[in-house]
């Protein structure tokens, strides 16, 4: 076991993932369930992509690079559609109060592995632990650095989750998240085209 890759699969992942669309999509999801749930059902996505991102760190040098940022750019644009549908349902809604439940327990922790396992495919933290263990050639190691880092970071997004429902609008927080899958869809397209 080598310290120094678990330690620097942490790091980089912490730093890539905290700013986040992942952030922000915890964040919500604790807006509206109990947020140790949210928690379960984000850590529990973050482990089965880590898996497939760590299983898969050797094949990343087969595919072009075109391809990838081709595919990471339409995800951009299709989760900032989503927010933004999001956010104006929020929004319409806005009159109704919103409540936490522990009725749905198993709901909730369904609804947030879904929504995380979805919009992990192809992003950053994702390629970034496929490109650790094809550099490293130690996929344990990075497996525990980056889910630890991933489950960081979930934790600070459902603390956060709650505090900040207190002083912004849940419909805010999804147009920040659209404009932000909108400016990184714009950078992958530039890069695509350079």
């Amino acid at each position: 076991m080598d310290p120094v890759v678990i330690g620097l699969s942490f790091l980089a992942i912490f730093v890539v993932e905290l700013p986040d669309k992942t952030f922000l999509a915890t964040l919500v999801l604790a807006t509206k369930y109990r947020p140790i749930l949210v928690w379960i059902g984000v850590g529990l996505a973050f482990t089965v992509q880590t898996i497939v991102a760590v299983l898969l760190g050797h094949a990343v040098s087969f595919l072009p690079e075109d391809v990838v940022r081709l595919a990471a750019g339409v995800m951009f644009l299709l989760g900032a559609i989503i927010l933004i549908r999001e956010g104006r349902s929020h929004q319409a809604a806005e009159g109704e109060d919103v409540e936490t439940k522990d009725v749905h327990g198993l709901q909730a922790v369904i609804a947030s592995f879904l929504v995380l396992f979805a919009a992990e495919w192809g992003d950053l933290s994702q390629l970034l632990t496929i490109s650790l263990v094809a550099k490293y050639e130690a996929p344990v190691e990075v497996f525990i650095g980056a889910l630890g880092a991933l489950l960081i970071v979930s934790g600070l997004a459902v603390v956060a989750g709650r505090q900040l429902q207190k002083f912004v609008k849940l419909h805010v927080l999804h147009y920040v998240g659209a404009g932000v899958c909108l400016v990184l869809a714009a950078i992958t397209a530039y890069d695509l085209l350079s």
